[in-house]
């Protein structure tokens, strides 16, 4: 009995084949600690830029206007006479003035207002006297109801 030696096929390139996985892995990281430099960078930013009077939301979604600013802290007024501490890391983003949009909101609902025309007092108003009514009593019917498309737990 004779016994042959074959070798075995190789992959080929099997440093290569490791290497590739590894680079997009440090891709990733780099990437993604690139994004959070940015964010950071510009917390930063938006913290340094608060002066008393800025409109602000915080990151839990409460806005109003700061009326002083600490070293740490921020305090704002969220309603009349009701001021609150946070944290400065907490301030989310500044709500940008917006008198001179409100100004112009004004002028065109102004001329919208001056665009509709005002219905004639001459003129009848026109009744229909079966619409929207059983025919039987005499009473108006409900429109049907629909039941909930999903339920709360």
């Amino acid at each position: 009995m004779q016994l042959l030696a074959v070798p075995m096929a190789s992959s080929g390139g099997g440093g290569i084949t490791l290497l590739i996985p590894l680079i997009l892995i440090v891709g990733m990281i780099w990437f993604m600690s690139r994004t959070q430099r940015k964010q950071r960078e510009r917390q930063a930013q938006t913290v340094a830029s608060l002066a008393p009077g800025t409109k602000v939301i915080t990151t839990s979604g409460l806005v109003g206007i700061v009326e002083e600013t600490d070293d740490d802290y921020v305090t704002l007024e969220i309603s009349d006479g009701v001021l609150v501490q946070v944290v400065k890391a907490a301030i989310g983003r500044i709500i940008p003035d917006e008198d001179v949009t409100a100004d112009e909101a004004t002028d065109s609902t102004d001329e919208a207002a001056d665009a509709v025309e005002e219905p004639a007092a001459d003129k009848d108003p026109v009744d229909v006297p079966d619409a929207g009514r059983d025919k039987a009593d005499g009473k108006v019917q409900d429109a049907p109801k629909t039941p909930p498309t999903h339920t709360e737990n």
